[in-house]
């Protein structure tokens, strides 16, 4: 049993790649639910989305999230009316969003919609939120606080970032699944895509128990840097590390998981910056073969650390 800690584009390619050379029911894919809100009264999951429509194979591969082929006539009629169609939500999309709300409201856990979601859509690896409960991820910027899909979708990444909060995480537990993996006897392995650290990662980490289990865990643990060349290939880690002044460089990554990993996977681009225990290669996913070929290597370098060193 692996144990991928993801959110993201970056972190959804990785799962796709280590979910087809990993045999079915081998790996669990732990998600962030910290990017989870409410838009136009339904419960929208971004990261458990992506992660599932990668690994089902639907996923639109150029955008990086929602479904191939997407419309987007419902929104556009929306915004016609005056509604909130910032947040495009796809006309088959809208589809998941609908009936999560709907058994959301009938008291079904959003692990167990996620679980029932990834099986009718033939996905034989679990897919598995970090928690049941509401954690929300706010950045802090000059501007006051702001929710992360408004910094992130509506703002375009705009402003300043000068902290983050987890709000509700103190309260929160691991889901049913994420805590049932953390005891597993089966665990040979622990991997931290290449996601964001502080947007992706860290809401994970927030929540209690996480963090110390990573730190006393049996096995090895490793991260990829989302870095390339000290940028990043989606999103705004590079940005934002600079506006917390932090260097993008291996070296900032691998303190961001002081304690927690023995080893960082980092791209050819940034092997003169290499710091500690790491594996250098080409970390840029080049379509599915790329995504297979990443996993491959990311499986041989945790397996050269277990039992963990």
């Amino acid at each position: 049993m692996i144990i991928a800690l993801a959110g993201g584009v970056g972190g959804a390619r990785l799962a796709n790649g280590l979910a087809r050379i990993l045999p079915p029911g081998e790996l669990s894919v732990v998600v962030n639910t910290g990017d989870d809100f409410e838009h136009l009264g339904l419960h929208v999951s971004p990261d458990p989305d992506t992660v599932m429509y990668t690994l089902a194979g639907l996923n639109d591969a150029e955008r990086g999230w929602g479904l191939a082929g997407e419309t987007f006539a419902c929104m556009e009629a929306v915004g016609r009316l005056g509604g909130e169609s910032w947040f495009a939500l796809g006309d088959r999309d809208l589809a998941t969003h609908i009936e999560r709300t709907r058994r959301l409201r009938s008291a079904e856990t959003l692990s167990a919609i996620t679980a029932d979601f990834a099986q009718k859509l033939g996905i034989t690896q679990a897919i598995v939120p970090m928690s049941d409960d509401k954690v929300q991820t706010r950045l802090q910027t000059p501007e006051g606080l702001l929710a992360f899909q408004d910094y992130f979708v509506r703002r375009r990444c705009e402003p300043a970032v000068t902290g983050m909060l987890f709000e509700g995480a103190e309260a929160a537990v691991p889901s049913p699944g994420f805590a049932a993996l953390m005891r597993a006897p089966e665990l040979r392995g622990i991997i931290i895509c290449p996601s964001n650290p502080f947007l992706s990662i860290e809401p994970i980490l927030a929540v209690p128990g996480v963090r110390g289990w990573l730190q006393n865990r049996a096995v090895a643990c490793i991260a990829v840097s989302p870095l390339i060349g000290g940028k990043a290939v989606k999103g705004p880690a590079a940005k934002m590390m600079a506006e917390l002044g932090l260097e993008a460089t291996p070296q900032a990554i691998a303190k961001q998981y002081d304690g927690l990993i023995d080893g960082l996977v980092i791209d050819s681009a940034d092997a003169a910056q290499a710091y500690g225990p790491c594996q250098i290669t080409d970390t840029l996913m080049r379509g599915v073969p790329g995504q297979e070929r990443l996993a491959r290597e990311v499986l041989v370098y945790l397996g050269q650390l277990s039992p963990r060193q």
